[in-house]
């Protein structure tokens, strides 16, 4: 137990700090204590709905939180996430990971070459974006991730979402996935509650400190920093998958 509150505290840390759903983090974490693959990730899906939904309050509170801006792609993510329980049992671990990997590199580099100066924002196409939510919600949950370590990029790529903003964004996104991804996991018998629920009422008091510090920080600094962690994300995938 007492493992299981330091990984979902230090995941609480990262997933308020980045706005992910922190399934990244978890669900090697949790292979090296000997969880098998779906169970590791059936835990992920029930912390990240404790780590979504208290840090998505918190930065309602704090004014960081656009509601509107991510409600469609958001209902689309629910809807996408839906399928992820049946895609697990469809598709290979090692071909939903091959996947993400693609996704995670376009990701990096979208964030990485995005323009220094501030442009005005854009709307979006709702249809656009609510088929994204599909995708993402449908692949993240597949694999146990809330979605945002795309989406993030997407905002602040594409739309010109200022970085503490879509942060926010990204991981209200991850409510909707989650309690999604939660239901169809379920439905497929892999979710381990009792882990689950201890890490994620451990990461609730870690995002709080995640939230704190991601208002504090100076937006450069947390674009580099979120840049470096989207490179240790693609370094470990690559390990992960071909060595």
């Amino acid at each position: 137990m007492i493992e299981l509150i330091f990984l979902g505290a230090i995941v609480g840390v990262i997933s308020g700090f980045f706005g992910i759903g922190g399934g990244t983090i978890l669900v090697p974490l949790l292979l090296i204590l000997g969880y098998e693959t779906k169970v590791a990730i059936g835990i992920t899906v029930v912390q990240m709905v404790f780590s979504s939904v208290y840090g998505s309050y918190l930065n309602y509170k704090k004014g960081t939180l656009d509601v509107a801006m991510i409600t469609t792609v958001g209902i689309g993510g629910f809807i996408g996430a839906l399928f992820s329980g049946f895609i697990v049992l469809i598709f290979s671990s090692s071909t939903l990971e091959i996947v993400f990997l693609l996704f995670s590199t376009f990701a990096l580099v979208r964030l990485f070459f995005t323009p220094k100066e501030a442009l005005k924002q854009r709307e979006g196409s709702k249809v656009v974006l609510f088929v994204v939510g599909i995708l993402l919600g449908a692949m993240s949950m597949s694999i146990g991730v809330g979605g945002s370590i795309i989406l993030v990029p997407i905002l602040v790529g594409f739309l010109h979402v200022p970085l503490k903003k879509a942060i926010s964004a990204g991981l209200f996104f991850v409510v909707f996935s989650s309690v999604s991804g939660l239901i169809s996991h379920s439905l497929s018998g892999h979710v381990d509650f009792h882990s689950g629920i201890i890490i994620g009422l451990a990461s609730m008091f870690g995002v709080y400190v995640g939230v704190y510090f991601k208002d504090r920080v100076d937006a450069i600094l947390q674009k580099k920093l979120l840049v470096v962690f989207y490179m240790l994300v693609v370094l470990y995938l690559i390990v992960r998958i071909f060595f």
